[in-house]
């Protein structure tokens, strides 16, 4: 019988640049089916936010692993206003469905008690059940509301989940 692989989170800088963008990469395509985005004439898609993750005030990118194994990321930012946002997350497939993506939550939250919001697409049926299990799992009392794109008013408006960790 073999003992579970504990997930490790770890706080990102520029050392681990090329395992974020990696995974990063895998992400956006994910987004794609649900945002139409295109990689760029060298196949790469946008990252300004996770390069803001690792160099900006108030933002930080994270990296989850399995043992050896990078299975996944986290963007944070606002980590230094009222509401902080989770403005990127992403849990490789194979390491989906074993309750990694609300553990990792949890620790992320709970290292900056306060209000947190995520922005999710309605239409990405998983993320959407995912965001509003998460919530209502770390705060019975979240809301969910509809809010337009800043600036691309042809975009459905996304929904936020917002909740607070003591």
């Amino acid at each position: 019988m073999s003992t579970p692989t504990p997930l490790i989170i770890t706080t990102a800088d520029e050392q681990n640049r090329p395992q974020l963008e990696q995974l990063w990469t895998m992400f956006r395509h994910e987004m794609s089916a649900f945002t139409g985005t295109l990689p760029d004439e060298r196949g790469r898609f946008r990252q300004e936010r996770l390069d803001a993750g690792l160099s900006e005030s108030g933002w930080s990118a994270h990296l989850f692993h399995l043992g050896p194994h990078p299975i996944g990321l986290a963007v944070l930012r606002g980590l230094d206003t009222d509401e902080h946002v989770i403005s990127s997350f992403f849990i490789t497939h194979g390491a989906r469905r074993a309750h990694i993506g609300l553990t990792a939550l949890r620790e992320l939250t709970a290292a900056h008690p306060g209000r947190w919001a995520v922005a999710y697409q309605d239409r990405n049926k998983v993320a959407a059940k995912f965001w509003r299990t998460v919530a209502t799992e770390l705060d019975s009392t979240c809301t969910f509301e509809h809010r337009a794109v800043p600036g691309q008013p042809e975009l459905p408006a996304d929904s936020w989940a917002q909740f607070r960790v003591r």
